[in-house]
């Protein structure tokens, strides 16, 4: 049973709108793409695509790699990408080895996907000249507070002096 005299630390968040925020921009995307017809297109998808076009087939791994991702994460997408039918797998260089692709529906559309991108980055950037201190910036200044002292450890001495963590 909860303790109803403890409030609910989930009813405040400095970052929960930084989130909302980028899922409502993610969903404007979406908007985009069914405007246009292409269909079954998560945006979630659209780096891969655009990085399988860009570099050829290539391994899991070394696609993972590219977009800065786990293998896991990766795989994991790709097979969801396999069943909406914009990826398929091949065998790679050797016969043990297997490489993802684009299938021709995605090829189809992938230079559409890439002018979406280019017009997406140009309106962030036409974002970020209208606020006082765009978010690129916050982003390069949180990733050197975090060289100074990482979250995990921000995270691990705040706990270490909280008595509930005990």
């Amino acid at each position: 049973m909860a303790d109803a005299h403890l409030p609910d630390p989930t009813e405040h968040s400095l970052w929960r709108p930084l989130r909302l925020l980028q899922a409502s921009m993610d969903a404007d995307i979406a908007r985009v793409y069914a405007e246009a017809r292409i269909d079954g297109l998560k945006t979630s998808f659209v780096m891969e695509l655009l990085r399988l076009h860009a570099r050829g087939p290539m391994t899991i791994t070394e696609l993972a790699e590219s977009v800065g991702r786990t293998h896991s994460a990766l795989s994991q997408k790709v097979a969801a990408m396999r069943r909406a039918g914009w990826v398929e797998t091949v065998t790679g260089d050797d016969a043990r080895s297997k490489k993802v692709t684009l299938t021709d529906e995605a090829r189809s559309v992938v230079g559409r996907l890439a002018a979406e991108w280019r017009a997406t980055e140009a309106v962030i950037a036409e974002i970020e000249a209208e606020i006082p201190y765009p978010l690129s910036r916050v982003v390069t200044d949180i990733e050197q507070a975090l060289e100074r002292k990482s979250f995990h450890e921000r995270i691990a001495e705040r706990l270490a002096k909280d008595p509930a963590w005990r």
